[in-house]
């Protein structure tokens, strides 16, 4: 009598930990991944330190989506994220610069994107190349900005 219950609290056990390690990482990646909206919401409401990371992930998330409808071959769609990938990236700059938090991490980020931009420009038809081009030339000037703030004597002979 006692093995029975032994072993069937054994299996309860066993079933538990299953479940919990099957769905426990979906749990958390859903907890850990706000949507654009929610982000945009938590910027307006954040303090000023705050505020650069998290345009800099909008920015992010908008340039992998503008990725992803440029491979599916709607252009359309991703010139319009590709507005909120420079509007965004100029707000972190912006709250970078203001609060001087984040600005080397901004930096980073926003030269990364120009990287992913200048890729995904070889790889795009020719009338979208000068429309990512224009892109990749405000992410420059915005590092360039960001760049000016962090080392404002600039470079020493």
């Amino acid at each position: 009598m006692t093995f029975a219950i032994k072993h069937s609290r054994c299996w309860w056990m066993a079933a538990a930990v299953a479940i919990w390690a099957l769905a426990g990482p979906f749990a958390l990646r859903a907890a850990r991944e706000a949507t654009i909206e929610e982000l945009k919401a938590r910027v307006a409401n954040a303090s000023i330190a705050e505020r650069p990371s998290l345009c800099i992930q909008i920015s992010e998330r908008r340039l992998d989506e503008a990725d992803r409808l440029y491979v599916a071959g709607d252009s359309e769609h991703a010139q319009t994220t590709l507005v909120d990938v420079t509007a965004f990236a100029e707000l972190a700059r912006d709250y970078a610069i203001q609060s001087h938090k984040h600005e080397k991490q901004s930096e980073i980020a926003i030269r990364k994107m120009a990287r992913k931009l200048t890729n995904l420009k070889h790889a795009v038809a020719h009338e979208d190349q000068e429309k990512i081009q224009v892109v990749i030339d405000r992410l420059q000037r915005i590092r360039d900005d960001l760049l000016a703030a962090m080392f404002p004597n600039g470079v020493k002979k």
